[in-house]
C-alpha cells in the first residue's frame, strides 16, 4: 500500500480519515466515542487545532481540521498513541488499534470545505445508520454541537459548513435551515456528485488545479514519487514546470505550431533534464508527434545540434 503524503503548513486544512485494525469496531459504544474525544479535546487544547466537522463511525473517524501551525503528523502521533494506549488498558489488550498510517487530504478552504463538512456529517446517514433527527442528537457526529450551541467544545468552529452553500447564520434560524440542506442533501444524489462526495475521501487535496498546484510549489517532485495520489501530483508538478518554460518565450515564438518548432525542443529537453515528465505526456502536451520523434530532437539538443540558441536562452533565463 503506498504511504500517504503529508504536507504541513500554517493554516492548512485536513479531512483526516482512520480505521480500525482489521475493520475493528473501535466507536461501537458511547463510552469509547466519549474517551475519544477527551483525548481528542486534550490534542486541541496542545496543537491550537480547529475542528471544523468530526464523525466517529463504527469502526472509523473522520475530522475536518485547520492547524493554524504545521503540527498535524505530531498532534495526530500523540492522539493516535494516547488513545490507543487508553483504549487497550481499559480492556486489557494489546496491539495496534487504527490500520496503520491515517490519510490526510489537505482541504481548499471555501466551497471545498464545506462540502467536506457536508459529507461527514452525513456519513451515519449514507451508511443507513440513522435518521437526520437521530443524528442531531447522536454523541458521535459534530452536527450535534453544531445544532445545540451550548455543548460546543472552544476548539470546535462550524462555520465553513454553515456559509456553504447559503452563508447560514450561527443561529437557531440558521442552523435550522442547515438541518434542512443536509436532510435534502441526503436523498439527492445529483446534489452529493455535484459536491463530489465520491472523491472527498480519496487522494491526497481536495480543491481546485489551482490549490494543488500551490501546496506542491515547495515540495521537490522525488518526494511524491511512492504515495498515494502521486500520479496527479506528479502532473501538476509537471504542468507548473512546463508552463513556467514556455512563458520564457514570446507569444510570437510560441506560434510556431511545427512539431519539432525550437523553442518546443529546447522545452522538452529541459523538461527532461529537470523533471521525470514521460516522453508521451510531452509529446501531448507539446504537439511533438511521437515518442520516436520526441527522443530524438531532444538528444540532438543535449549535444547542441538541434535548438541549440533557444535551449541556451532558456537555461541561462532560467537560472536568474
Amino acid at each position: 500500500m503506498p504511504r500517504k503524503l503529508r504536507i504541513e503548513g500554517d493554516g492548512a486544512i485536513y479531512h483526516v480519515i482512520n480505521r480500525g485494525n482489521y475493520r475493528a469496531d473501535v466507536f461501537a459504544t458511547s463510552g469509547a466515542r466519549q474517551a475519544f474525544l477527551k483525548t481528542l479535546d486534550e490534542a486541541c487544547q496542545k496543537t491550537g487545532w480547529i475542528l471544523h466537522a468530526w464523525c466517529l463511525m463504527t469502526n472509523h473517524y473522520h475530522l475536518a481540521l485547520s492547524t493554524p501551525q504545521p503540527n498535524l503528523v505530531s498532534g495526530m502521533q500523540w492522539l493516535q498513541a494516547t488513545f490507543s494506549a487508553r483504549f487497550n488498558r481499559l480492556r486489557k489488550e494489546r496491539g495496534h488499534l487504527f490500520q496503520g498510517r491515517y490519510k490526510a487530504l489537505n482541504i481548499e478552504p471555501g466551497k471545498h470545505l464545506g462540502a467536506v463538512c457536508h459529507y461527514i456529517h452525513l456519513n451515519p446517514i449514507r451508511a443507513k445508520m440513522m435518521t437526520m433527527d437521530d443524528l442531531t442528537a447522536w454523541d458521535g457526529c459534530s452536527l450535534r454541537w453544531l445544532m445545540r450551541q451550548r455543548e460546543r467544545a472552544p476548539w470546535f468552529d462550524p462555520s465553513p459548513a454553515l456559509a456553504h452553500p447559503m452563508e447560514l447564520p450561527d443561529t437557531p434560524a440558521g442552523r435550522d435551515l442547515y438541518k434542512n440542506y443536509l436532510t435534502l442533501l441526503s436523498t439527492n444524489p445529483s446534489a452529493q456528485k455535484e459536491l463530489r462526495f465520491e472523491k472527498l475521501s480519496r487522494g491526497w487535496a481536495i480543491g481546485s488545479k489551482e490549490f494543488k498546484q500551490k501546496i506542491l510549489a515547495e515540495i521537490p517532485e522525488w518526494q511524491i514519487a511512492g504515495v498515494e495520489g502521486a500520479d496527479e501530483g506528479r502532473k501538476l508538478l509537471w504542468e507548473r514546470k512546463l508552463a513556467e518554460l514556455k512563458a520564457k518565450f514570446s507569444k510570437t515564438e510560441r506560434q510556431e505550431r511545427a512539431k519539432s518548432a525550437d523553442w518546443k525542443v529546447a522545452v522538452a529537453t529541459e523538461m527532461k533534464r529537470t523533471t521525470t515528465a514521460s516522453n508521451r505526456w510531452l509529446t501531448e502536451q507539446l504537439g511533438m508527434g511521437s515518442l520516436h520523434t520526441l527522443s530524438r530532437l531532444t538528444g540532438e539538443c543535449r549535444k547542441g545540434t538541434r535548438a541549440a540558441t533557444h535551449y541556451k536562452a532558456l537555461t541561462a533565463k532560467s537560472k536568474t
